[in-house]
């Protein structure tokens, strides 16, 4: 087995141990590494291997930090989504290095899985496209039952904050999407300014 394959086989079996089910009984975060290398390969043209390991580790083991640990507000959510990066990206990067991957690679890997250079990282950029375009379709809806109490502004405002991180490329595939009319409507208002 190559160091690519075996890396994918370490980070797939770190997601397995997710507690969190899909309606399916399989791991979330198994599921959501799936769903974030499917739309790098559309994002990317000819997506290197390590952009799809990068894919796959951008929730490594999110659940052992819950959010519940760190305070209320925007600045605890920060904080937490901050200490997330960071772990996820040393976990990816030392996962890499035990399968065979070379350390220049794997530094590159978790480069990427922090969230460093947003905007001028192309490898950072494609992955937070990635996560942007598996939010809007696969958890907005989720996200807003869960939510059913914030003001529509306050959903516009989210929604065209998650359109602002994308690239153009990651907007014209955003665009692609099929969302509810409800949840249409209010990416329509968000990027449209109205």
């Amino acid at each position: 087995m190559n160091a690519y394959r075996q890396a994918r086989a370490l980070i797939d079996a770190a997601h397995a141990a997710d507690p969190k089910r899909t309606p399916d009984d399989r791991p979330a975060e198994l599921v959501y590494a799936d769903r974030m290398e499917a739309w790098v390969t559309r994002l990317v043209p000819d997506t290197s291997p390590l952009l799809c390991l990068a894919a796959r580790g951008q929730h490594l083991e999110r659940w052992s930090v819950p959010r519940a640990n760190f305070p209320e507000g925007k600045v605890g959510y920060l904080t937490w989504r901050k200490s997330l990066y960071k772990k996820q990206a040393d976990r990816a990067r030392d996962l890499l290095q035990q399968a065979g991957v070379t350390a220049p690679e794997a530094d590159e890997v978790a480069t990427w899985v922090s969230k460093t250079g947003l905007k001028t990282n192309p490898g950072t950029q494609a992955l937070e496209d990635a996560a942007c375009l598996v939010f809007l379709e696969n958890e907005i809806e989720a996200f807003a039952a869960q939510h059913a109490d914030y003001l529509r502004l306050k959903f516009v405002d989210i929604i065209r904050k998650t359109w602002k991180k994308m690239s153009p490329r990651g907007q014209e595939l955003a665009r692609t999407i099929t969302l509810s009319p409800a949840i249409g409507a209010l990416v329509t208002e968000a990027i449209n300014g109205n």
